[in-house]
């Protein structure tokens, strides 16, 4: 059997499948930008088909913690920085289930910023959405790693004095296969780029610009913003990495400037994922880590056994 027996189901979905039965109230400040995140990936999982049984979200410390609170899923609320390895962990014991990370531009390039670079490097099958609002907002408006040099805030009074990272260009050169950036303001894009992203066999990285309008009164509403994909004025080839990473470090230079632009960056279809490395060289198990859960008459190998008979 199915470690999730829901898993192949063809279905069509509705987006309010993804709305929990219990809906808790959100406690997300009027007029954040994560509802938007939660809206497109609603939105996203029923374009794909999925039943929330064959879903899950992990997510780290921070507003966008609460994403799989609100989200009709299985769920990992892991602790800061760390929804990245758990997310990995859920997809090598169970490939067939869809696997979406989370966390804020703090959580996902600060504090977690190695599980992110490693995950890219090594081409993990998941989706990771980073919630970008420039600042640290559920710990009420400290200076993050995107937020712009000069920025005041109450770690940085007098603003500032470092560059903010670039995401984008961290991302494809750690490794990722599937780079887009997207806005709340733009739920129509955001919900096809996520579609993809889960699509796409290989580490796919999203960008989510997420306005917040309590803790981070210089950030931009992300508006008017520009799908480079669609303008004639951005030509470039979004599989050639040379001219990906030129798109990349110019949108990274005019954000601050007030050119939001948007759009798919980056896709590299033939990198094999880990999980497809793993198999050709033999070291994934034929059978899923998670259907042994069933199995009542499997011996499970303790790895302290196993490390005792390698140094007999």
């Amino acid at each position: 059997m199915s470690a999730f027996s829901a898993i192949g189901e063809d279905a069509e979905r509705d987006r309010n499948e993804y709305t929990p039965g219990l809906e808790p109230q959100p406690t997300w400040c009027p007029g954040c930008g994560d509802f938007g995140v939660l809206k497109a990936l609603k939105g996203a999982a029923a374009e794909l088909g999925l039943s929330p049984e064959e879903m899950l979200v992990c997510t780290g410390i921070g507003c966008s913690g609460k994403l799989n609170s609100y989200f009709e899923s299985y769920g990992f609320h892991t602790i800061h920085g760390r929804s990245l390895p758990v997310a990995r962990a859920a997809k090598l014991a169970n490939p067939g289930l869809t696997v979406v990370a989370a966390g804020g531009d703090g959580d996902g390039y600060g504090i977690g910023g190695n599980h992110f670079t490693h995950t890219a490097r090594e081409n993990h099958d998941i989706t990771y959405i980073v919630f970008n609002n420039e600042i640290f907002g559920l710990t009420k408006g400290q200076t993050s790693p995107t937020s712009p040099k000069g920025h005041k805030s109450k770690t940085q009074p007098h603003g500032s004095a470092k560059d903010p990272i670039r995401p984008l260009s961290l991302s494809l050169t750690a490794g990722a296969s599937y780079i887009a950036r997207t806005a709340a303001v733009n739920p129509n894009q955001a919900k096809n780029i996520i579609v993809e992203a889960v699509e796409h066999d290989g580490f796919s990285h999203v960008d989510f610009l997420t306005q917040c309008p309590t803790w981070n009164k210089d950030a931009k509403q992300y508006v008017p913003y520009i799908d480079i994909n669609e303008s004639e004025d951005y030509e470039f080839d979004n599989t050639d990495r040379s001219e990906a990473s030129e798109m990349m470090y110019e949108t990274e230079n005019v954000l601050h400037e007030g050119t939001v632009l948007t759009g798919r960056y980056y896709v590299d279809e033939d990198r094999p994922s880990y999980q497809q490395e793993k198999k050709q060289i033999g070291e994934m198990p034929q059978e899923p880590l998670a259907e042994r859960y069933f199995d009542d008459d499997y011996e499970w190998e303790r790895v302290y056994d196993t490390f005792l008979d390698k140094h007999k």
